[in-house]
């Protein structure tokens, strides 16, 4: 098998991958829609507004690196959404490095962007790819206002806070207990180090005469991201929900791993995890409402002599997500991106050109930007 479709969507059977199929519907990027149930799939799919202008196929494939790679030969880019990563990843960075595809996804896990980098990063670099994990609202979105806020040089440290209104997907769901079991880091001094996993911070919310609760979320995605960028040298991301009965219960969870199910084997740990998530979010949330699904990332950058804030109000974060994913396909399929081998979206398609894209679909208000 093989296909004629530039782009493949691998996990359309979730909340994620549904949005990605229809913004490459808007962009008219021809695409394939794929996953491991083909009736799901396809129920997913027609349910799109407007799919019957799309010029896609459906294609059901296993988790198996040499099946992919049969299956979406002759893409340019393939979209990952089925999650947890660090379990059904690699057979995916597998497929598209075989058969020279840049590969995208949608991860939270901190453990699994530096084992992508890690294992494939030189290989894909080698072939002229991209291998960019996390392309997604809770990291790229703040990554944008990271850049904003160092532009003017100067500064050192970024402090980032990413919070959002919603319901969390099955996938999203399934990540945020994988990660208990992984370290979670932030940078200081260019050293990774290990969060404590029971940190909590109550927090001034920008816009509002409120405090919310955030956690390192696993650590996130940005320290890794600016490891090795010679403009700063200490990084702290911390994201949470505004509903505080939602961040409370996170808290409980994780105590509860902590003191429950860490102690246990791995297998067993996964199992048990798996059972809570379950509990938790088995179904598909309501598709996002702007007046209802907000979004906040502010970033604080500072340095011996200056300080810079950014803050980006948006709304509707899932398709944030699907918009990022869908545009970084759509420019990957025309032009080759400004970095290969790993790199963030921000690295491989430029900040102010993400930032410009999220505007034109009205996911998000223009910066607010404070210097002093």
């Amino acid at each position: 098998m093989a296909t004629d479709k530039p782009v493949v969507v691998y996990g359309v059977s979730g909340y994620t991958g549904r949005l990605i199929c229809e913004y490459l519907r808007e962009l008219g990027v021809p695409f394939v829609a794929a996953g491991r149930d083909e009736d799901r799939v396809r129920e997913v799919v027609e349910r799109i507004p407007g799919i019957e202008t799309a010029d896609y196929e459906i294609i059901a494939v296993d988790n198996d690196a040499d099946a992919m790679a049969s299956a979406f030969e002759g893409a340019q880019v393939i979209c990952n959404t089925a999650g947890p990563f660090i379990k059904f990843g690699p057979a995916v960075v597998e497929a598209a490095l075989r058969i020279g595809a840049h590969y995208l996804d949608t991860t939270g896990e901190q453990d699994w962007v530096m084992a992508a980098r890690d294992r494939w990063g030189a290989g894909f670099a080698e072939k002229g790819r991209l291998l960019a994990p996390g392309v997604a609202h809770m990291y790229t979105t703040s990554e944008i206002a990271a850049n904003i806020a160092l532009e003017p040089g100067g500064y050192d440290t970024l402090d980032i806070l990413v919070l959002w209104k919603g319901f969390p997907t099955f996938a999203s769901t399934q990540t945020i207990f994988t990660i208990l079991k992984a370290d979670w880091f932030y940078l200081e001094q260019n050293r990774l180090v290990e969060w404590d996993h029971t940190s909590a911070f109550q927090v001034p919310v920008p816009g509002y005469h409120e405090l919310a609760t955030a956690v390192p979320w696993g650590g996130m995605s940005h320290p890794i991201w600016f490891q090795h960028d010679p403009r700063v040298s200490n990084v702290r991301a911390i994201g949470g929900v505004f509903a505080p009965e939602v961040m409370a219960n996170v808290a409980l969870t994780v105590q509860m791993f902590e003191e429950q199910i860490r102690p246990l084997d791995p297998e067993a740990q996964e199992a048990a995890l798996a059972e809570v998530a379950a509990s938790v979010q088995a179904g598909m949330p309501p598709r996002e409402n702007p007046r209802i699904n907000r979004s906040l990332d502010s970033v604080h950058a500072s340095g011996p002599l200056g300080r810079s804030h950014v803050v980006i109000h948006g709304n509707s974060n899932y398709k944030q997500t699907g918009l990022l994913q869908a545009y970084a396909a759509y420019s990957l399929i025309q032009q080759a991106p400004l970095r290969v081998g790993f790199a963030s979206a921000c690295q491989a398609f430029g900040h102010r050109e993400l930032l410009g894209q999220l505007r034109a679909f009205g996911l998000v208000a223009e910066p607010v930007v404070t210097r002093v």
